[in-house]
């Protein structure tokens, strides 16, 4: 039981890295934003050097492909994590520097930290999960909940630090509030979380309590008898008895779905990581902001990727999920393209509508990619690689769209923190 518990945690802990670094920054941003030459259009700066990243998973799924068996992940994961918990304390020390180019002030060593920082958390899809498969399956359940406190510990750090506080000097001059604390410190306990998530690694890889919690007795280093165990079992027997007539399998995976199962599964899973990962979070300033700093200071905090443990693989309730919370992103982006005036600007109302669609659209959103990921683990090793792969895919397919509506075409328009257009 002690050695249960002692796993558990571990996993949970392995998990809160996983996403930590860039989940901690989204949520500093009503700190950083005001404070770079960059203002209102960092979220789509970041949105799109964020995609920049996916060389690293890029590398990963193409070495599974046409080298099976030849990487070693645990290697690839001690990489990642030691480089983000350096990017993080870089990041400590020169977020604010800036540096002129071409006559304009730019936060060239932010921007440049922000584009290292993803590369351990997109790297983290298609390792981090395959890492998991060498634990029994309860243990992937509690991985998921370390991947949903990776958003919300930082977030609630966030609230205690006190983001957003605001107050106006003769009505129409805004006068930020002091943090608690400062964002130098905030980084600096973001390094820390990431080296958490280092020693909770080490831990699982070679404590001997959790040898015990591994299936069939696989041992720390025995990634290439994973494999092929898992290559066993996702293979699908050429010959049925009986002669009954069956709907055709697809060789993905253990094949318990259709090839057209497959693609509706992946292609839910982009249209989500488009949404949730970039997409909306590109204008999540310009649908806040007007409502007021703590109304983009709490949506901001409520981007905590939740994830809750589920059994629960039914693709009519995913697609059902699916919908409900595309509808409330169209609410969030028609917020954002009415600004500086969208609905309720002046009314608290609208600051909680606004905070709590943003709350439910990651919610059922993240709900949604746990049903993916349980069915998916299923399917064995492959299919968790592939599913890192989509997300990576979608969150990019966010970005190249909302960068240049955003920055280019200026679609979306931010008015002034005290709503004087509105008035």
């Amino acid at each position: 039981m002690a050695m249960s518990i002692l796993t558990h945690v571990l996993a949970g802990l392995f998990g809160m890295g996983s996403w930590v670094t860039i989940c901690g920054l989204w949520v500093e941003l009503p700190l950083i934003v005001p404070q770079v030459p960059e203002g209102w259009y960092l979220p789509s700066y970041i949105s799109i050097i964020v995609q920049l990243a996916n060389i690293g998973p890029l590398f990963v799924t193409l070495m599974h492909r046409f080298h099976p068996g030849k990487l070693n992940e645990t290697a690839v994961i001690y990489f990642i994590v030691g480089f983000g918990i350096l990017a993080s304390l870089f990041l400590a020390f020169f977020w604010s520097e800036t540096v002129v180019v071409q006559g304009v002030e730019r936060s060239v060593p932010l921007l440049l930290l922000i584009f290292f920082i993803p590369i351990v958390d997109c790297t983290s899809s298609v390792t981090f999960l395959p890492f998991m498969m060498q634990l029994k399956a309860e243990y992937l359940m509690t991985y998921y909940v370390g991947e949903g406190l990776s958003g919300l510990v930082p977030a609630l750090v966030a609230m205690v630090q006190g983001v957003g506080v605001v107050e106006y000097a003769n009505y129409f001059v805004p006068r930020y509030q002091p943090a608690i604390f400062s964002v130098e410190d905030y980084f600096f306990f973001l390094m820390a979380m990431m080296v958490v998530c280092l020693v909770a690694f080490i831990l699982l890889k070679y404590h001997p309590a959790v040898k015990h919690e591994r299936p069939n007795n696989i041992n720390g280093n025995g990634d290439s008898i994973l494999r092929w165990k898992n290559k066993k079992s996702e293979q699908k027997p050429m010959m049925r008895f009986g002669k009954a007539i069956q709907k055709p399998r697809s060789t993905f995976g253990t094949g318990k779905h259709t090839w057209m199962q497959v693609i509706y599964i992946y292609i839910i899973l982009a249209w989500v990581t488009t949404l949730t990962n970039t997409g909306l979070p590109s204008v999540q300033s310009y649908s806040c902001l007007q409502y007021g700093d703590q109304a983009y200071h709490w949506s901001a905090g409520f981007e905590i990727n939740t994830r809750q443990p589920t059994k629960c693989g039914s693709l009519v309730l995913m697609g059902l999920l699916t919908s409900i919370g595309s509808l409330i992103g169209v609410y969030i982006m028609g917020m954002a393209m009415m600004s500086p005036c969208p609905l309720l600007v002046n009314e608290t109302s609208g600051a909680v509508i606004i905070v709590l669609a943003w709350f439910f659209f990651i919610f059922i959103l993240s709900y949604v990619k746990v049903i993916v990921a349980v069915i998916l683990r299923d399917e064995g090793h492959s299919a968790l690689v592939w599913c890192g792969a989509v997300v990576q895919l979608g969150s990019m397919l966010g970005a190249v769209t909302m960068f240049p509506l955003v920055n280019i075409y200026d679609f979306f328009t931010s008015g002034d923190q005290c709503n004087t257009n509105c008035l």
